[in-house]
């Protein structure tokens, strides 16, 4: 017995080890990324090999684009449509989260998800798209992570940067390219809520423009938007 309890202890103090030093990378990689762009996420090798297993030739839409060539209707449109409390919280909306459980609750599905802006930053940057209880306790610590080593904007730029509008399409300037035919700097507001509206569910959206419902989220984006807090 007290050789399985010293190999048990062996191995749970391994399993610490491992962790601990699984979150020094994540934290050494952000601090890497205050001053440099990411080349790839882990959202973005997940869905290059999605795309490459049905097209050999597939490559990925991204260009890092700074914070400045970023229109601000277009960062005003996504803080409406994702994070209205983005400047206000430290990662995590309490308010927003309880607010998605009981539209969940009263649908008897998930429906709403109460995701912050930093939240998504760190699933797009370390995780993969499945759903459990122990992906979502890594993605709260890898959001403290970014809040306590990166300043608020450099989350957004990162967070618009980074995320997906359609197949292999990742951030604002390839998505602005891909839909307008106009840099991210020159959105219109209709534009940049369009966008906006499409981040929730981007491949859906890119081949269903006319989707019930799109032209909805897109003028209740549009009447958000002059009150939208940018950092």
């Amino acid at each position: 017995m007290r050789r399985i309890g010293r190999v048990l202890g062996l191995g749970l103090g391994l399993l610490a080890l491992a962790v601990v030093l699984l979150h020094l990378y994540f934290a050494a990689m952000i601090v890497w990324w205050r001053d440099h762009p990411p080349r790839e996420t882990a959202f973005m090798a997940e869905r290059m090999e999605a795309l490459q297993r049905k097209n050999p030739q597939a490559k990925l839409r991204y260009q890092f684009v700074p914070y400045a060539r970023i229109g601000n209707t277009l960062k005003r449109a996504m803080i409406a449509a994702e994070d209205a409390k983005f400047v206000e919280h430290e990662g995590f909306d309490w308010d927003g989260i309880e607010l998605a459980i009981e539209k969940n609750q009263k649908r008897g599905r998930i429906v709403a998800g109460g995701s912050t802006i930093t939240q998504q930053l760190a699933k797009n940057l370390f995780l993969s798209g499945s759903r459990s209880w122990l992906r979502k306790a890594e993605e709260a610590i890898i959001t403290l992570l970014l809040e306590a080593i990166l300043d608020k904007r450099r989350i957004f730029e990162l967070y618009l940067n980074v995320i997906e509008w359609g197949g292999g399409v990742f951030g604002a300037e390839a998505a602005a390219q891909r839909y307008f035919g106009v840099s991210a700097s020159r959105l219109s507001a209709e534009q940049a809520a369009r966008l906006a509206a499409m981040a929730p569910n981007p491949r859906f959206y890119e081949h269903n423009q006319g989707a019930p419902g799109l032209n909805r989220k897109i003028r209740i984006i549009l009447a958000r938007m002059p009150a939208a807090e940018l950092p």
